[in-house]
């Protein structure tokens, strides 16, 4: 399935500015305020549109003037402007986190279909990543729209087909799941759970087979790395378990930003 050649020619040239970049970074800072939103409410089955936030200390409302994106953070320094408790560094760490990955991906691809994917994967990774370090869980709202995201656009990417992203999204699902039986039936508890292997499949379906390869290999290292330097200074035990989807989050972005070649 392939799009009109002069949509994808008119989608798919690099086009950045200092100024578009700067633009699209506080698009970026706006969303990962949103991300934060959604972070701490949609797990937790709240809308994620209403009611205003407020602070988590004493109740009160947040004025828009208090809600802006990083700067308010800087200007109210780290504090509620009512009750003076600390607000968490969390907050605008997401925001430059975002705003950063929107930004490397335009620089990366462009004005493009697939600098668009780029911030939308990322934005999940983001939000996925982050529930499941608080909550050792990775929500069906995220994922499952994610993988119909992913294979919706990819007529439009230039690093794999329909028919790769969606074997991508079935071997990479079914890989997890597959490791998670063996596990069950060696140790007799639940090894990586339904949201890993749904997380992967999303993962898939974005970045093809071959990038949720990378990916997969990416966080299995990195995982494996820091719970051998937790083990050897004794900050974590065999029974330790990490949040996989932090490491999921990690290779998905190393995989779209530095193994694609668009």
């Amino acid at each position: 399935m392939e799009a009109p050649r002069a949509l994808r020619s008119f989608l798919g040239g690099p086009s950045c500015t200092p100024s578009s970049s700067l633009y699209v970074g506080l698009v970026g800072l706006v969303v990962g305020s949103y991300l934060n939103v959604v972070i701490h409410r949609l797990p937790r089955r709240q809308s994620t549109v209403l009611p205003r936030s407020c602070c988590p200390h004493c109740g009160a409302l947040i004025r828009a003037r208090d809600n802006v994106p990083l700067l308010s953070f800087l200007l109210l320094r780290g504090r509620c402007r009512v009750c003076r408790a600390p607000i968490s560094w969390r907050y605008p760490a997401i925001e430059v986190l975002t705003a950063v990955c929107f930004v490397t991906s335009f620089e990366r691809f462009g004005v493009s279909i697939a600098a668009l994917a780029g911030m939308i994967l990322c934005g999940l990774l983001i939000a996925l990543a982050a529930i499941d370090a608080e909550l050792r869980l990775l929500p069906d709202m995220l994922t499952l729209p994610g993988i119909v995201v992913g294979l919706s656009l990819q007529p439009w990417l230039p690093w794999s087909s329909l028919t790769e992203a969606a074997l991508g999204a079935l071997l990479g699902g079914g890989t997890l799941l597959g490791a998670s039986w063996v596990w069950e039936r060696l140790h007799h508890e639940e090894g990586l759970g339904w949201g890993d292997a749904k997380m992967l499949a999303m993962i898939g379906a974005f970045l093809g087979f071959r990038g949720m390869s990378w990916a997969l290999f990416a966080a299995a290292t990195t995982a494996g790395v820091v719970g051998g330097a937790g083990l050897l200074a004794r900050r974590f035990s065999l029974e330790t378990r990490l949040p996989f989807g932090i490491f999921l989050a990690l290779g998905a972005a190393t995989s779209l930003f530095l193994q694609v070649r668009g």
